[in-house]
């Protein structure tokens, strides 16, 4: 029986001139209009990467999309649900839109905080179970994929989530990943994207010590606990 070939994750946060405001950490991980260009034309047809989009940000309706329309590309969007409709943030009717253009739909959660630190029960309901809920009722099918926030968890994170009934849950490691895993890592653009880094994440022959000390490092994440 044949293994199934690594899918490389490539995650885009924000592209162009963002329409709200940004702090400065979150500034690096925004890229320019030609970055996405040049991100696109490195994936091309390969059925090895899959795109990704993380926030909902407004630019994945109005840059991102009609782009990958334009080259028959699908992705997944990862949409918080507690910004819906708020200036620069995708709204109600642009989730549908991205799902009625065979995008598929995703949770990242409530308000962008970091999961490790939620301080009690109810937080962790809205951002695990109310999240998905409300984008569900938004496309009228099931939402049970999620993108963790900045990347950050443990094993309370990843019981909780299990519990909230997600599927499949994306991180921020870096790296490949088996198709069939519930956590799967992907690979963040940031403002200094360019076609080095894209080639060095997207050659499969490369970086074998790398996914060795990537798949430490998850492990790590799996088993620590409440900071």
């Amino acid at each position: 029986m044949s293994v199934p070939e690594p899918v490389v994750y490539l995650t885009v946060h924000g592209i162009g001139a963002p329409e709200r405001d940004v702090s400065s950490a979150e500034s690096q991980t925004w890229i320019s209009e030609q970055q996405f260009e040049q991100l696109l034309d490195a994936v091309g047809t390969r059925d090895d990467v899959r795109i990704t989009f993380d926030d909902g940000n407004t630019s994945d309706v109005t840059i991102a999309l009609p782009r990958l329309i334009e080259r028959g590309l699908t992705a997944d969007f990862f949409v918080l649900a507690g910004m819906l409709g708020q200036p620069g943030w995708l709204s109600a009717d642009h989730v549908r839109q991205l799902d009625a253009a065979g995008m598929t739909i995703g949770s990242h959660g409530w308000a962008h905080v970091d999961w490790r630190r939620l301080p009690d029960a109810a937080g962790a309901t809205q951002e695990f179970g109310d999240a998905p809920t409300v984008l569900g009722e938004l496309i009228g099918r099931t939402v049970s994929t999620v993108a963790i926030p900045f990347g950050s968890y443990d094993r309370r994170v990843l019981s909780g989530l299990r519990r909230a009934g997600a599927t499949c849950v994306y991180t921020s490691d870096g790296g490949r990943a088996r198709p069939g895993t519930w956590l799967r890592p992907r690979n963040s653009a940031r403002h200094d994207l360019d076609a080095r880094w894209l080639a060095g994440v997207l050659d499969e022959r490369s970086g074998v010590r790398g996914d060795a000390v990537r798949l430490a490092k998850r492990t790590v994440k799996r088993w620590r606990g409440r900071p």
